[in-house]
């Protein structure tokens, strides 16, 4: 199975979802709209614990030179 990722204009929106969902060999349809204000709290706050942890030496860091040198 394949999957693919599109960005459609907001005036587009409503109507390429109904053509999507009408189409019997499509199986999922997951929707990613954007973050509201409590899952953006919740990722710096997971963030924030993140770090803690790293902190504390219970969990390891990545460098900021590795992840630089990845690209």
């Amino acid at each position: 199975m394949k999957q693919i990722t599109l960005n459609i204009p907001d005036k587009n929106y409503s109507f390429f979802m109904e053509l999507v969902k009408s189409l019997d060999f499509v199986k999922k349809v997951k929707i990613d709209d954007d973050p509201t204000k409590e899952r953006i709290l919740q990722d710096l706050h997971d963030s924030i614990e993140e770090v803690n942890l790293i902190k504390t030496g219970e969990l390891k860091g990545v460098p900021a030179k590795d992840l630089i040198n990845e690209l």
